[in-house]
């Protein structure tokens, strides 16, 4: 940091700071000369909108009643009851009346283009799907009359705040709605909002501790005893350990001047979501810049300072989220697969919310690609609650948070047990029905100041803020008032008070029900597509899941390759000829009527988009005759030798030799072949006679090679797709340890089995030894894969002491452990490691290909690790099975890949496995 940016700099007084600047003389006076001819004045605390186009003779007013009243001619038809237009009259009073139409006007035009431009756009967001005004200008699909959702959530008569509509699009094209309202209002108008990342406890550690020159371990060391999201000193009073090394100078010294930095802000990134949209250029408001990472416009206030809502000391810019959802992406997708290879057109927003085949789908918990359901906890929940209607799916989602989870049993078992269900008061059943006697929504609390104390929506709309923000004083106001406005109405003092307590007690964990009902609805469609169309909608997953390229791309793309075996789906592997960039579907068992998926380009580790589109170019509906063939057509500068190898590993070229083959010969053949081309005319020569033969004569004349084992094919699945596709080398072996396990990965949910001791059975897919730095001892962190799932485990320094020898990467063990929730993430904690028997897994007939390996006892990690990489860089055809000292019988284990076990290899390991 430098001294200008340090807060103290600027309380400095007037001969400190002349100190400061000694030679610079003048430059103190001048600098207030200047200071004092300047006269800034920045208002705050308006709305400005941006200048919305109107048709002649219109206002915003007119023009937004007009619409609206149109709209609900479009959404109702025939049907338009008394309740709609009364409902719809209100709202637009309401908006209008304050000044709201043109926002209305500006969402609904970014919106509808978004929809007639292909772009899948959620149901709605937040509060907004309970205003009608919003559904019949079709910003948002939800009839907030027939979800019983008040308007006054949304915008409350009797608060000020302007609304705040929050859209959801599919992610892969978000970009292009905010390209849209750039080029609509003009660049100099529009752009997106600056965050502050601000110094918390850890990383003011490490921070200090880099410009202080400490060696990284030791700051580093410090930050892990911070706990996630504490400040340094509440971490101080509650850490013994680190009151400890508090105790030393050079430790009190980092964490004292970490304290002083804590909190500052220590970088800029760009908003998630927030855009700006102005009336004049953004420079009369605020100033701006050009992010560095991809040079976007954005401003240099951040939001509170720009958006009304979030502070009544904002500039009051009109701040609009456009966020970005996978599933919307994933939606529309299969929407676009069906459409071409059906030519059906579906409109998810009129499908029926009561298909007895989605229900009987989301009660058999087998939600893998469902919108908000495919957690292990939320299958659990599903299992369990068997939902039948959509105020189900709309409490399923709105009780799955940490507080109102409590609730969750009380809510299955009045499901299923009505009879059970107990109200506060007969009188409001008709407010608590649909959620068996519970109060999950905020909006109930609503509803029932109504009922009991003839409350307005808009007055029991501010009680519930007071509520939800446990502003003592103005509760005990409200209490008062509530209980005499309640006895007013004819209630005893006995159950006013009664219904408070009832109202205090579960509407601070209340949720927005619109919200919670816009994402059951995406719950909902997702899985009305998976039921209905289940071979284009996990098409469609695995293309998008594929395309996100995100942290867990490789574990979302497996998951739904799991599903897909599961619902027997076929899932055909990459084809040079059949493969397209995304994942497709193509006829397989013709006379069955069957479809499979193909695998596409984009899911090849190491092939990028220039590869793909290189040899989709040169493909052209002409498919390749041979290996030799595609080497002539296609661009080998894009197409260079490393993606080459890699799509002849993971089988693309099957169909014309096998891949021991294809990879001896490849050098040879494109030698020959930029032999050819340099004596030819030109490329064009070239390619101009190959054309003329139609690549009939194009053939390979190399010899074949004996195909490489299965081990090996299989080990380039995993190197190259990140999983096994076809099947997994100790598949057996999973299915023996299974037996040993007492859950399954997909079934553990923190919330339930955490401090239960658990048994888990699977292949270590990833392993990290690592050294205490208190005490020096060893311990190590993994991956464990039981083909439902995956989890990432702990070893702690006593389990790792007794079981070393068993933790290596691609080995199948048993972990005993509890389940707990580090930073937000379920981490097993492991108490026992044990090699499970599944000696008869192993057991191979030895014969000339295979062998054994004898691990001495006592070997350390280190030595295996020099093994295991002599072993990966032999490759070869032999399968060996190291044979692990088990205090009697060793056990066996194979090794998930083969390998070259020459005289000269063997004598190299036996050398270094010497005690």
């Amino acid at each position: 940091m430098s001294m200008i940016d340090s807060p103290d700099f600027y309380l400095r007084s007037t001969e400190e700071m002349e100190q400061l600047f000694l030679q610079y003389p003048d430059a103190l006076k001048n600098t207030m000369v200047i200071a004092n001819k300047c006269n800034v004045e920045i208002p705050i605390g308006k709305w400005i909108l941006p200048v919305y186009p109107l048709p002649e003779g219109e206002t915003s007013e007119s023009l937004f009643k007009k619409m609206s009243e149109e709209g609900l001619r479009k959404r109702f038809g025939d049907h338009i009851t008394d309740e709609a237009k009364k409902r719809l009259a209100y709202e637009l009073d309401v908006i209008s009346n304050k000044g709201f139409a043109t926002y209305f006007l500006i969402v609904q035009d970014f919106v509808n283009w978004a929809k007639n431009n292909g772009i899948y756009v959620g149901p709605g967001r937040g509060s907004a799907a309970g205003s009608l005004a919003a559904y019949c200008l079709n910003i948002t699909n939800m009839n907030p009359l027939q979800h019983g959702l008040p308007f006054e959530r949304f915008m409350n008569p009797q608060r000020p705040t302007p609304p705040d509509i929050d859209m959801d699009f599919a992610d892969l094209r978000r970009d292009e709605v905010i390209h849209y309202v750039t080029q609509k209002y003009g660049e100099d108008k529009v752009a997106q909002i600056i965050t502050f990342g601000a110094m918390e406890g850890r990383g003011a550690v490490r921070d200090v501790g880099r410009a202080l020159g400490m060696p990284y371990s030791e700051p580093d060391r410090i930050a892990k005893l911070i706990p996630p999201n504490t400040d340094i000193q509440t971490a101080l009073d509650s850490v013994p350990e680190l009151r400890e090394y508090y105790k030393q100078a050079k430790f009190k010294r980092l964490l004292d001047l970490s304290r002083k930095v804590e909190g500052n802000v220590r970088h800029s990134s760009v908003h998630a979501a927030g855009i700006v949209i102005s009336d004049k250029p953004l420079t009369e408001y605020t100033p701006i810049m050009r992010e560095a990472k991809e040079g976007k416009i954005i401003t240099q206030y951040d939001m509170k300072a720009l958006d009304r809502n979030v502070s009544d000391t904002a500039i009051g810019l009109l701040k609009m989220d456009f966020l970005g959802l996978r599933n919307l992406s994933i939606l529309g997708e299969a929407i676009g697969i069906i459409q071409k290879l059906q030519a059906k057109t579906i409109d998810l927003s009129t499908i029926p919310i009561d298909d007895p085949a989605v229900y009987k789908l989301l009660s058999s918990g087998e939600t893998t690609g469902v919108f908000q359901l495919e957690s292990s906890g939320m299958r659990r929940v599903a299992r369990s609650l068997k939902p039948s209607a959509f105020t189900d799916i709309t409490a399923m989602v709105a009780l799955y948070r940490p507080g109102p989870m409590d609730l969750i049993n009380d809510f299955i078992q009045g499901k299923h047990f009505p009879d059970r269900v107990q109200y506060p008061h007969k009188d409001l059943e008709p407010v608590l029905k649909e959620t068996y006697g519970i109060l999950v929504y905020q909006e109930q609390a609503l509803q029932i100041a109504n009922v009991l104390a003839g409350y307005s929506l808009g007055e029991a709309d501010i009680l519930r803020r007071a509520i939800g923000k446990k502003q003592k004083e103005i509760m005990d106001k409200q209490r008062t008032e509530f209980v005499r406005r309640s006895v007013k109405q004819g209630y005893t003092k006995e159950v006013a008070e009664k219904v408070w307590s009832y109202i205090e007690k579960f509407a601070g964990y209340g949720f927005n029900k619109a919200h919670a009902a816009s994402y059951a609805m995406i719950a909902y469609q997702t899985a009305y597509m998976k039921v209905h169309y289940p071979v284009e909608y996990m098409t469609a997953v695995l293309s998008i899941e594929s395309n996100a390229r995100s942290a867990n791309t490789e574990e979302k793309v497996y998951a739904a390759i799991q599903e897909c075996k599961r619902m027997k789906i076929v899932t055909l592997p990459p084809d040079i000829n059949k493969s397209d960039k995304n994942f497709s579907i193509e006829e397989y068992e013709k006379s069955l009527n069957k479809k499979a998926i193909r695998f596409g380009f984009v899911a090849i580790k190491n092939v990028g988009s220039a590869a793909i589109e290189a040899i989709e170019e040169a493909r052209n509906d002409i498919p390749f005759a041979s290996f030799t063939d595609f080497l002539i057509r296609v661009d080998s500068r894009r197409v260079n030798k490393k993606v080459l190898e890699c799509l002849v590993k993971i089988g693309c070229f099957d169909a014309f030799s096998n891949r021991a083959t294809l990879l001896t010969h490849v050098d040879e053949v494109r030698a020959k072949l930029q032999k050819f081309e340099s004596t030819t005319d030109g490329q064009d020569n070239l390619f101009a006679s190959l054309e003329s033969q139609k690549h009939k004569e194009v053939k390979d004349t190399f010899l074949q090679e004996a195909e490489y084992p299965q081990a090996e094919l299989l080990s380039f699945e995993k190197e190259l797709l990140g999983f096994y596709l076809t099947e997994h080398p100790m598949a057996s072996a999973l299915k023996a340890v299974a037996k040993s396990a007492t859950k399954k990965i997909d079934e553990l949910d923190v919330h339930v089995h955490k401090d239960t001791v658990i048994w888990l059975g699977g292949i270590m897919t990833r392993w990290r030894t690592v050294v205490t730095k208190a005490k020096g001892q060893e311990m190590g962190f993994g991956t464990l894969d039981d083909g439902t799932g995956q989890i990432e485990f702990v070893v702690f320094p006593r389990a790792y002491a007794l079981a070393k020898q068993a933790l290596v990467s691609d080995s199948v063990v048993l972990l005993k452990g509890k389940l707990e929730e580090r930073e937000e993430k379920p981490t097993f904690l492991v108490d026992v490691v044990k090699i499970p028997d599944i000696d008869e897994d192993v057991s191979l007939q030895k014969d000339g290909n295979t062998f054994e390996l004898e691990i001495p006892r006592g070997t350390d990690k280190e030595k295996l690790a020099e093994v295991g990489k002599i072993l990966k860089s032999h490759t070869g055809k032999n399968v060996l099975i190291l044979l692990i000292p088990n205090g009697g019988e060793p056990r066996k284990m194979k090794l998930p890949y083969t390998v070259d076990w020459s005289d000269a290899v063997q004598q190299t390991v036996k050398k270094l496995l010497q005690p």
